[in-house]
């Protein structure tokens, strides 16, 4: 790290304020990147001019904020985080678009791949009786090389979708081979809590926050084509959905103006 600047008085900006600031300019303009190790903080403070308690005030925002990961220990220290991925909830798009339109790799290792009877959630979504067949694929999904999210989606039982490239976009297999692009969804957002073995397949310690969205896909027909149970690092996936307000009915008895 270099240039680091000494924290002015008398501005109006808080010192941890000004802090802040710079850490983040020095990330957004690459001088410090993703796993960089700032000073330890009898060092840093002494640079800035600040005392310690302030210095730690800025770190544990940008720590809350995501953009900074705090480690205990002798080998532990502050560490620049990567970079949070925006996940746009508005369209249909499925994580491999998700991550294309945020410049990252996407990658799929799978875990699961088997026909399995329906359990009744998913013979719920999926209009199907409850033990019939269907399709189960549980995948850990990574950005940059690091795991973001743990999938778990199930299918109707379409002849030989098993035997399928599934590491790509399921998305588009079922449009490209079965013509069942999924066109609408509904979805569900809630925090849940990070069991020892989904811990472990996203590399986070049990009990972490995570964000589970529920959903089922449909095609253009309405039938439904996926029931997902999405887990995803909110250290790493930042939800996002754009609304807009519609016009408002015209009261009783009157008609809208074209």
């Amino acid at each position: 790290m270099v240039g680091t600047p000494e924290v002015e008085r008398g501005t109006g900006v808080p010192a941890h304020v000004q802090i802040e600031r710079w850490l983040l300019e020095s990330i957004g303009s690459g001088e410090m990147e993703p796993g960089d190790r700032l000073p330890g903080e009898r060092e840093l403070s002494a640079r800035l001019g600040v005392s310690r308690m302030t210095l730690r005030q800025a770190l544990a925002t940008l720590e809350h904020d995501g953009v900074l990961i705090r480690l205990p220990g002798r080998s532990g220290g502050a560490f620049v985080a990567d970079p949070r991925v925006e996940c746009d909830l508005t369209g249909l798009a499925g994580f491999t678009e998700q991550m294309r339109r945020a410049h990252l790799q996407a990658e799929a290792r799978v875990l699961l791949a088997a026909t399995v009877p329906a359990p009744r959630s998913v013979a719920a979504a999926l209009r199907t009786a409850v033990g019939e067949p269907v399709h189960e694929v549980v995948r850990v999904r990574s950005a940059g090389q690091s795991p973001v999210a743990l999938e778990r989606s199930f299918f109707p039982a379409l002849p030989g979708f098993l035997e399928e490239d599934l590491g790509g976009s399921l998305y588009a297999l079922l449009a490209e081979r079965y013509d069942l692009e999924p066109r609408t969804a509904v979805e569900h957002l809630d925090p849940v809590i990070a069991r020892s073995d989904e811990a472990a397949e996203l590399g986070v310690a049990p009990g972490t926050p995570l964000m589970l969205i529920e959903r089922t896909a449909y095609a253009a027909a309405g039938e439904p084509v996926e029931f997902a149970r999405d887990l995803f690092r909110s250290d790493r996936v930042r939800i996002s959905v754009r609304s807009g307000l519609s016009a408002p009915a015209p009261p009783p008895g009157r008609r809208a103006v074209p």
